[in-house]
């Protein structure tokens, strides 16, 4: 009985790690022109978004199973003209009117 714990416990933990790692995982089957339904598809539907001029960033939350992380860190998707420029953690920034940039977190 005690083994079979202790292959539950291990088998939990592999699925628990294997969710921390996934929104990162996802991020990097990106590709710069991707349109914004091939986003979509790879990431999921956004947690919230920004637009300013021909700029969108989809947001992305980065969360464990259990609604609370040590990594709170967002990702985002920022596309022009319905197409992919830039991706990855960070925040969103308005540099100039209607243009959307991504600062990597440090």
């Amino acid at each position: 009985m005690n083994v079979m714990k202790k292959y539950i416990s291990i088998f939990l933990l592999f699925i628990f790690l294997s969710g921390c790692a996934t929104m990162g995982t996802n991020m990097t089957k990106l590709n710069e022109g991707m349109t914004k339904q091939e986003v979509i598809n790879t990431l999921g539907n956004p947690d919230g978004f920004q637009r300013a001029g021909e700029y969108e960033a989809l947001r992305y939350s980065n969360r464990l199973m259990s609604g609370w992380s040590w990594d709170r860190a967002d990702y985002f998707a920022v596309l022009k003209n319905e197409r992919l420029v830039e991706w990855g953690p960070g925040e969103i920034r308005q540099n100039q009117p209607n243009v959307l940039v991504l600062v990597p977190l440090n």
